[in-house]
C-alpha cells in the first residue's frame, strides 16, 4: 500500500509538470533601422519568451505600449519609458517573458528610428 501511494504521488507530480505549457519563443531582430520580421504574432494567454536581438550599430527600442500594457510581464524591470518599450543596446539580446493579453492588433515602432521606417505591427491571436 505504501508503494502504491508513492507511485500515485509521483504520477500526480509528473503529470502536473507536463500540464504547464512550454513557453513559445518569438524572436525579433533589430538591424539597419528595421524589424525582422516586421509583423509579429502572439497567442493570447500563452506564455511567451520575446527575444529581441539588436544586430545593428545603434541602440533600438521595441516600442509597443498598448501591447506591453495589455500583457503580463514577468520582469517589469526590463521595460522602459513607463512600461511602453524595451531598450536593446547594439550587439545585445534581451529576453522578456510575458503572457499576451486580449486578441487584437498593436502598433510597433522603434521610438528613435520610426522616422526612418523602423515600424511594424503585432497581432495577438485568440
Amino acid at each position: 500500500m505504501r508503494y502504491a501511494r508513492l507511485g500515485l504521488c509521483f504520477l500526480l507530480l509528473s503529470s502536473s509538470a507536463w500540464a504547464a505549457p512550454k513557453p513559445e519563443t518569438v524572436t525579433v531582430v533589430m538591424v539597419d533601422n528595421r524589424f525582422e520580421p516586421d509583423h509579429v504574432i502572439f497567442h493570447a494567454g500563452r506564455p511567451t519568451e520575446l527575444r529581441l536581438e539588436n544586430r545593428g550599430k545603434d541602440m533600438h527600442e521595441f516600442t509597443a505600449p498598448d501591447f506591453l500594457h495589455a500583457s503580463k510581464i514577468q520582469d517589469r524591470k526590463r521595460l522602459s519609458n513607463g512600461g511602453g518599450d524595451i531598450v536593446v543596446q547594439p550587439g545585445q539580446t534581451v529576453t522578456v517573458r510575458l503572457v499576451p493579453g486580449h486578441a487584437g492588433n498593436y502598433k510597433l515602432i522603434c521610438a528613435d528610428h520610426d522616422w526612418d521606417g523602423m515600424v511594424g505591427s503585432i497581432t495577438v491571436q485568440p
